[in-house]
């Protein structure tokens, strides 16, 4: 299949497909004229990059973790076993610096309604 259908199949744009590509994550065949042909694997492949975008992974870490998938052994899945423990720790830190944003939000619209209600206190009485 071309890249437009690849497109439509997955829901991804050719833009990003042409990036995943660029980056060694997706591979075509090329036709005479230069086109790129995709096999109906790439199109599970293409969903399965997208998960690990979606799970918050750069294109360099999804990199490294394809040997994996492509051409499993016992060292590949060692090192994309010790990537993931990386990337989770990296995860929670996050979370947990947006829980901290999130309850610092907390107060500071806790101290806003307190203002405002002590306005209309004031206003009222």
């Amino acid at each position: 299949m071309r890249i437009g259908e690849l497109a439509l199949r997955t829901g991804v744009s050719v833009r990003s497909l042409r990036y995943y590509e660029e980056q060694g994550l997706l591979s075509s065949s090329r036709s005479a004229s230069g086109q790129r042909h995709y096999t109906d694997t790439e199109v599970e492949r293409v969903a399965f990059i997208q998960r690990l975008y979606a799970a918050g992974l750069s294109s360099r870490t999804i990199s490294e973790l394809l040997p994996c998938v492509d051409s499993p052994n016992e060292d590949h899945s060692d090192a994309a076993l010790e990537r993931m423990a990386q990337e989770r720790d990296r995860l929670s830190e996050h979370i947990a610096d947006l829980m901290r944003t999130r309850d610092s939000l907390d107060g500071l619209m806790a101290a806003a309604r307190t203002y405002r209600e002590q306005l209309r206190a004031a206003v009222t009485g």
